[in-house]
């Protein structure tokens, strides 16, 4: 199991398979290392499928954060509507492992592409926000043997924003190519309003809020142009994991599932961070603060061992770039191992101020007696590029007991 960087040197893939009866402490395997805790997992995926079901959306969480197909599964048996992803290739992988519904939040215009994914039309959705994304979908599909059309969402955007139309009326026209291409079906509205703010003020609510009633409105708009295909059901999705409060307020009353008002209508959040959540952006941002309804735990760990005092109050760890993100806020100091014994002991005080790709550069406060040899527990920021740097996490069953145990080994897809 040399490949797998998570491994204790020299476990054999027998040992590896024998973690979950094994139970080996943490303290055996090498840094830099990442954790995944499972109690904090399944609290989350507890309490977000709570939170959907009192809030009236639905879920197709962004299975980009974690590339795991034992994590999406558990997010469909937690009633996830499907799986949510960015590109071909990750669109290819969620199809193969049999993913029920698969949404492909993007503009899929390459035509091998296309036609490679064709035959599982039946199971998959992408967005258009162009004219010319329709022309180059229906030129590639058109004539293919299609289980059925191929479901399109209209991607509304806004000015600053990522992609999607800037404008309803471009919107408007765009669903009007889908609704006329023989090869497409148009199957509802789609955003994203995590660009458009990237913070909790009231001024950046009011700009998402706003934002999203101009989804609702091209929704509207559809429907009374006649465009969507009679009696056919269609979703309006939007939510990454820092407004999802503010879709269920804006778009849950649209929210029709028994087709009562003439069509059934799914409101689905794409969020996807909640799952491991994290001590930095996410647990600053996360709609749970604002509006209550339970809490996430951060589920991801960062694991370093002190290879160099050079100078005073500072401490070099053995993980850097390569293995922590940063992104999105350096790595947290929140506890130290000492060296030779098995419980953390609480570091406040210390902070990171700069990592290279092996490295990072702690500061210690003078009080701090942390030594080389010791290991240092770090909080992390962003799991979305926390997990593309393993393709094997150790799963421990809480990384903030005293002693954590590692109970598992969960592999990524990553290419």
């Amino acid at each position: 199991m040399r490949e797998y960087k998570a491994v204790p040197l020299g476990y054999a893939a027998a040992e590896v398979a024998a973690l979950g009866e094994s139970r080996p402490p943490l303290h055996d395997f090498p840094t830099p290392l990442v954790t995944l805790s499972e109690s904090a997992v399944a609290h989350n995926l507890a309490t977000m499928a709570e939170w959907g079901r009192n809030a009236g959306v639905g879920l197709a969480p962004h299975g980009k954060t974690t590339m795991s197909r034992e994590l999406w599964q558990r997010q469909l048996d937690a009633g996830a509507w499907g799986i949510t992803v960015a590109t071909p290739w990750q669109a290819s992988v969620a199809l193969g492992w049999g993913v029920p519904r698969v949404l492909l939040a993007n503009a899929l215009v390459q035509p091998s592409a296309l036609r490679a994914l064709a035959p599982d039309a039946d199971r998959l959705t992408v967005w258009a926000d162009s004219l010319r994304a329709v022309e180059i979908m229906t030129e590639s599909l058109t004539g293919l043997d299609l289980p059925e059309p191929l479901a399109v969402l209209v991607e509304l955007g806004a000015p600053g924003g990522r992609t999607g139309a800037r404008t309803i009326d471009e919107a408007l026209a765009v669903g009007r190519a889908v609704a006329a291409s023989p090869a497409l079906r148009l199957a509802g509205v789609a955003g994203y309003e995590g660009a458009l703010a990237h913070d909790a003020r009231p001024e950046a609510l009011a700009t998402v809020r706003a934002y999203l009633e101009t989804l609702g409105a091209l929704h509207d708009g559809f429907e009374s142009a006649g465009l969507y295909p009679p009696g056919a059901s269609v979703v309006l999705t939007a939510g990454g994991s820092a407004y999802f409060d503010v879709v269920a307020e804006v778009l849950a009353p649209r929210r029709d599932l028994d087709g009562a008002g003439g069509r059934v209508v799914e409101i689905l959040l794409r969020s996807g961070a909640y799952i491991t959540h994290d001590d930095g952006f996410y647990s600053v941002i996360t709609p749970l603060g604002r509006v209550g309804g339970g809490e996430f735990r951060s589920a991801i760990h960062g694991w370093a061992t002190v290879v160099s005092r050079p100078e005073p109050g500072l401490a070099l760890v053995d993980a850097g770039k390569r293995d922590f993100p940063y992104d999105e806020g350096m790595p947290v100091p929140q506890a130290v191992r000492p060296f030779g014994t098995e419980r953390d002991l609480p570091l406040a005080g210390a902070v990171v101020t700069a990592m290279n790709d092996q490295h990072t550069f702690v500061r210690l406060p003078s009080h701090a007696r942390v030594e080389v040899g010791d290991v240092i527990r770090f909080g992390l920021s962003h799991p979305c590029t926390t997990f593309d740097k393993w393709r094997a996490l150790a799963v421990v069953d809480d990384a903030l007991a005293a002693e954590p145990r590692v109970t598992g080994l969960l592999e990524t897809a990553f290419g």
